[in-house]
């Protein structure tokens, strides 16, 4: 699974690629707008929560770390193993 903001970016300019195709049929158009309309809906939540992020990032940076951030923007991943 691609998890970085560089490839959210990447997905999002290949859906704008298949909507400019041409050669769509028209269901397949109206099919690939449903999915862009999809796509883009998450990848907002997704630049959002990346701006809360950094915005943490900064307010730690500035005020120093000293556990005074809420563990919910706790900015350590908590990767699965």
């Amino acid at each position: 699974m691609k998890n970085r903001l560089t490839d959210l970016n990447d997905i999002l300019f290949e859906t704008l690629e298949r909507l400019n195709d041409d050669d769509l049929m028209e269901t397949s158009l109206d099919k690939e707008l449903q999915r862009a309309k999809a796509i883009s809906q998450v990848a907002t939540n997704i630049v959002n929560n990346a701006q809360v992020l950094l915005a943490a990032q900064k307010h730690a940076d500035e005020f120093g770390r000293n556990g005074s951030l809420p563990g919910i923007l706790s900015l350590e991943s908590k990767a699965k193993k």
